[in-house]
């Protein structure tokens, strides 16, 4: 499958292992900055002479290249504007979180998508987590019965380090805050494992110790769900001295489950009424991952290569990246009205929040 990527930052490497993983053919490369593609082809063993094109305009390199698949991993605030083009000229994207900055372009990317018949997914890897799949395995079966509730906990670490290497992390426009590029992983996972279907959302944001940037450092929020569960979620950078944990909670009728570790990666508590051998399986299971992104780009491109080849939807297709955006807007329409938000949200965007922190 002929393959190029678009943006060679930070979680590039990821993209690229997990395309030579799949026996992509990497056709091209494009960033802005020409060094940091050479960097990310010598990083992972491709060699420049093996006619990997390097392009710093992607409009460009889509007009001149027959591409099968193109994954996005530039800043946030542009990832729509990328796909829309890409799409448009029918080739399949892979587009990192989140997948747009507004409601009105995740409908934009759907729209367009199904039109020109294109592939769509969504880069929420933890989806393929070894732990998150027998998670979703368990709710599928409906082991839990009826779910009473649930809470993601991200509580990770950034310092000034971090939004130092590149000036668009933290503002509204090219990033948003924590709940956006830190949480959204944990957001996606709460939501996709109560329903997706939500009622309503009531957060509040603060902007506590990193006051360089213009977004929220910590987000808290409660959610209804459609089918009477409810949720907790608490998002936040300000963990000292380093990332603690990504923790999901679920608890029904006749289970809990806590799916822990730094990226809900490991079974910490599996416990169901009507126990199989399975589940003493289960308990205790741990995945060894390099880096909070885990492993699951790897499962992700697969899964796309093979939705693209059988014409069918990715496992992580549009509607689960337009959901992640809406539950983290919801918060921030929250913050900003100091009401709770009924979903779903029609006419909201991050840049609406631009000033919120200004002392």
């Amino acid at each position: 499958m002929k393959y190029a990527l678009i943006g060679c930052g930070r979680i590039a490497k990821n993209h690229v292992k997990a395309a030579l993983t799949n026996n992509f053919e990497i056709v091209a490369v494009c960033d802005i900055v020409p060094e940091k593609m050479n960097s990310i082809l010598v990083d992972n063993g491709v060699e420049y002479e093996k006619d990997v094109k390097r392009y710093t305009d992607y409009k460009k390199m889509i007009s001149e290249n027959d591409i099968e698949l193109i994954s996005i991993a530039t800043e946030s605030g542009i990832h729509a504007e990328i796909a829309l083009a890409c799409i448009e000229k029918g080739i399949n994207v892979i587009i990192e979180k989140p997948m747009a900055m507004s409601i009105e372009d995740c409908e934009k990317i759907i729209q367009l998508s199904e039109e020109k018949g294109v592939k769509v997914s969504a880069c929420h890897q933890n989806r393929f987590n070894i732990a998150i799949q027998k998670l979703r395995k368990a709710i599928e079966q409906n082991r839990f019965g009826k779910l009473s509730h649930g809470a993601i906990h991200v509580r990770w670490n950034r310092n000034k380090d971090y939004y130092t290497q590149a000036p668009w992390r933290g503002t509204w426009a090219q990033d948003g805050g924590a709940l956006f590029n830190q949480c959204i992983h944990g957001i996606d996972l709460l939501r996709w494992m109560f329903g997706d279907e939500v009622e309503q959302v009531y957060g509040q944001t603060r902007q506590q110790f990193h006051n360089y940037l213009e977004a929220e450092d910590v987000g808290m929020a409660v959610v209804k769900f459609k089918n009477g569960a409810i949720a907790t979620i608490e998002g936040t950078t300000n963990v000292y001295p380093k990332n603690l944990e990504e923790t999901l909670y679920v608890f029904g009728q006749n289970g809990t489950v806590k799916i822990g570790g730094t990226s809900t990666n490991n079974i910490d508590v599996w416990e169901f009424a009507d126990e199989t051998e399975e589940d003493n399986e289960n308990k205790g299971l741990k995945e060894a991952t390099s880096n909070v992104y885990g492993n699951g780009h790897i499962s992700l491109f697969a899964d796309m290569k093979e939705a693209i080849e059988n014409d069918r939807k990715p496992y992580v297709d549009a509607y689960a990246g337009r959901n992640a955006v809406e539950m983290i807007l919801a918060i921030y329409k929250s913050q900003k009205t100091g009401l709770p938000v009924n979903l779903p949200i029609k006419d909201f965007k991050s840049i609406d929040m631009a000033g919120e922190f200004d002392k």
